[in-house]
């Protein structure tokens, strides 16, 4: 298998590299070492598009998170992605806090972050009436939204596969040998020869790194705890709603999310395993404490789950992006963490010229920026479902309750470019599962037409790929 360029992790960011890369002649492939995209960090954060006040004036976040927010609105319409300019608020609940949320307000402008402005004790409990009482201030930062991150990625890889993309799933490196024009990557799929290589394997892109000599980057995991809650208790925030940040990050948010749920957290620990997605009492506990410092109402009934991510901290504080100083051909994307989603477009933007440039590579005349919005009947009217149901009548079999979601979306998931191939990937492209039973109703319908549809047996569907199978043979 020969390309002109192999991108290693179809995170976020990897998949809008991907997809950028798609509007060229060169030909690429999207490699993924688990069984589906957005399996790493991607599908396990806060999905907040921020302003861009809080990165360090110059550095890489701060451009390319503003630059980011500022494309995120266009590119979610293009790709038919839910997004919400919401806003966010950072609380100060005592005069020295309020001095910090004016620094953050000079920082932001100095970023160039439009639409920035310091809000008085009224002004807040107007805007968000559940807030705390003892809140004294806020900045309101009025580009910021939300967005769903695993939606982005799982659009951008359709995309891109559209557009001439290969996307190879259970496909992890375990080497990387230099060759004249290029390299060759030993995966378990295979040999895969590519001219050029952009690294973008999230918490893994050190070790990717050094596979090629190149030790100049260093990463920390940082676990990040949460709880999403039931659909409910979305009254209780409609900005994000920050507390003042600190070194281990914006600290525990309360934010709505673009399906009307609430989710709080993260906690910040860091892990030496980057494999390390359990959720702790501990850390749970904590993100409640400092959730409730902000909105007291908040009520753990309401909980339907948690979760775990990792983030790759870099030890430099700043995303690292460039071309390694041990090869030309090679692409460091690395250390995105926090406000690695906000600047995910910006930094597809980025690599896509800098390679633009290196390969001198001609720009397709036929590249489709978009993709067909996918069916989510839950969102229609009467008058709309009936005429989708008299072409289809899957579209008329609810399989999900919770969130009223048909067999004919699951479907749809399935089939599509780079589509789902477990319970997990039915349940990011359609909500399948997600709702307040978690799958209790629907989970062995999801399995049942997996199997149908994919050809295999029902034992063999998994619920995240490799040996987390859901059904098992009986034993004698």
């Amino acid at each position: 298998m020969k390309y002109d360029v192999a991108v290693v992790g179809a995170g976020v960011v990897g998949a809008l590299i991907a997809r950028a890369l798609s509007r060229t002649d060169l030909h690429v492939v999207l490699l993924e070492k688990y069984n589906d995209v957005a399996m790493g960090t991607t599908k396990a954060n806060s999905a907040i598009v921020h302003g861009g006040f809080d990165a360090a004036n110059g550095t890489l976040k701060a451009k390319l998170n503003v630059r980011g927010t500022e494309l995120m609105p266009q590119l979610c319409e293009t790709l038919h992605v839910p997004y919400r300019n919401n806003g966010s608020l950072v609380l100060a609940f005592s005069e020295e806090e309020m001095q910090h949320v004016h620094a953050l307000y000079e920082r932001g402008l100095k970023n160039g972050v439009p639409r920035l402005s310091v809000l008085d004790k009224s002004a807040v409990l107007e805007l968000e009436p559940h807030v705390s009482g003892e809140v004294v201030g806020a900045l309101l930062s009025e580009t910021a939204g939300i967005v769903c991150p695993y939606e982005l990625t799982i659009a951008a890889a359709e995309n891109a596969v559209e557009n001439g993309v290969d996307f190879i799933r259970n496909c992890a490196v375990t080497a990387i040998e230099k060759a004249p024009d290029g390299f060759t990557l030993q995966t378990t799929c295979g040999a895969i020869e590519a001219a050029y290589i952009v690294n973008a394997a999230g918490i893994h892109s050190d070790d990717i790194a050094r596979m090629i000599g190149d030790d100049s980057i260093s990463l920390v995991a940082r676990k990040g705890e949460y709880y999403l809650l039931d659909k409910a208790y979305g009254y209780l925030a409609d900005h994000t709603i920050f507390q003042c940040p600190n070194k281990m990050g914006k600290g525990v948010l309360v934010t709505p999310t673009v399906d009307g749920n609430l989710l709080i957290g993260p906690s910040a620990l860091d892990v030496d395993d980057k494999e390390d997605v359990d959720t702790t009492a501990k850390g749970l506990q904590f993100v409640v404490e400092k959730a409730k410092r902000s909105v007291p109402e908040l009520n753990l009934r309401g909980a339907i789950t948690s979760f775990a991510g990792l983030r790759a901290h870099p030890t430099t504080d700043d995303f690292i992006i460039g071309f390694s100083e041990k090869s030309d051909r090679f692409v460091n994307v690395a250390g995105i963490e926090s406000p690695g989603l906000s600047a995910a477009p910006a930094i597809a933007e980025m690599v896509y010229e800098m390679l633009l440039e290196k390969t001198k590579a001609s720009e397709r005349v036929d590249f489709k920026p978009g993709r067909k919005a996918p069916v989510r009947f839950r969102n229609m009217t009467k008058a709309e479902r009936e005429a989708l149901i008299a072409k289809n009548k899957a579209y008329g079999r609810v399989i999900c309750r919770c969130e009223t979601i048909t067999e004919g979306e699951i479907l749809d998931a399935i089939h599509a470019p780079a589509g789902a191939r477990d319970v997990d990937g039915i349940k990011r492209r359609t909500r399948a599962g997600m709702g307040r039973c978690q799958g209790g109703f629907c989970g062995s319908k999801v399995v049942e037409i997996l199997s149908r549809e994919l050809g295999v047996p029902m034992n063999e569907i998994t619920k995240f790929g490799g040996n987390s199978k859901i059904l098992f043979e009986k034993t004698k």
